[in-house]
């Protein structure tokens, strides 16, 4: 039988030889949307909807209320995504000196947003595109993929964090983090920087389907607080964040 090596999407190749140049890349999103519906993406209003379903996370060690989330985990070996049973999501204090240290545990995502043809689409492109980047001598058999489904809330008196715990890595190989939906939010800029930390980019995921892509190792990442463009006016920032680390 002859061995097929793994590829990287075609429409994602300008973005596969950024994060080899440079460790990340900004996916604008038409880009991300045709890769995904390559994959079978549908269905999004409802895969959307189901950030208004989630859980505030109440592990936030500066006492906010600002963040909320759900979690899942998959095993995804030959293309073939495997759901994990819940667990916590942990993080050494190395990565996360805010939350980590302890075993957090979040509402898990819905079932059916763990089975969801965007869910699933957006796996499979992330397994595709990983594995093609991953050098050949370190390619695993198998990545453990963790889904987090996050929502930062920000009003007149309190500015949203999504990365309250400033420009981090998170102790995984890549990661991916993709806009559902922003409503009346201003800033939140992804910026990026070597690992003398300085800074080497930064954008704004302003349209849904927009991406940030991150090879974990090479650069650190982080996002600025937001604020409401209408102080009157809830406002929130939906981001969905899947990581991947070698099983």
């Amino acid at each position: 039988m002859t061995f097929t090596p793994p590829s990287v999407p075609s429409h994602l190749e300008n973005a596969a030889k950024l994060l080899k140049t440079n460790g990340f890349a900004y996916v604008h999103a038409p880009i991300m949307r045709a890769a995904l519906q390559a994959e079978g993406l549908a269905d999004w209003d409802r895969f959307a909807a189901s950030w208004d379903d989630l859980g505030v996370d109440r592990y936030m060690a500066d006492g906010g209320r600002y963040r909320r989330r759900r979690f899942a985990t998959f095993t995804v070996r030959g293309g073939e995504v495997l759901r994990k049973l819940h667990q916590p999501h942990y993080q050494s204090r190395d990565y996360n000196p805010l939350n980590g240290g302890i075993a957090r545990w979040f509402d898990p995502v819905i079932e059916d947003i763990q089975r969801h043809p965007v869910t699933l689409a957006t796996i499979h492109v992330c397994d595709q595109l990983f594995t093609a980047l991953t050098p050949k001598d370190r390619r695993p058999n198998g990545w453990h993929v963790e889904m987090h489904q996050f929502r930062i809330e920000a009003n007149s008196d309190i500015k949203g964090e999504p990365t309250p715990e400033g420009m981090h890595q998170d102790g995984v190989d890549w990661v991916l983090a993709l806009l559902v939906r922003r409503e009346n939010v201003a800033s939140g800029e992804t910026r990026i920087a070597d690992l003398q930390r300085n800074s080497i980019g930064g954008f704004v995921l302003t349209e849904p389907f927009d991406s940030a892509l991150v090879d974990d190792a090479r650069v650190y990442h982080g996002v600025t607080s937001i604020h409401p463009l209408d102080p009157t006016r809830p406002a929130w920032r939906d981001v969905l964040v899947m990581t991947f680390r070698r099983e």
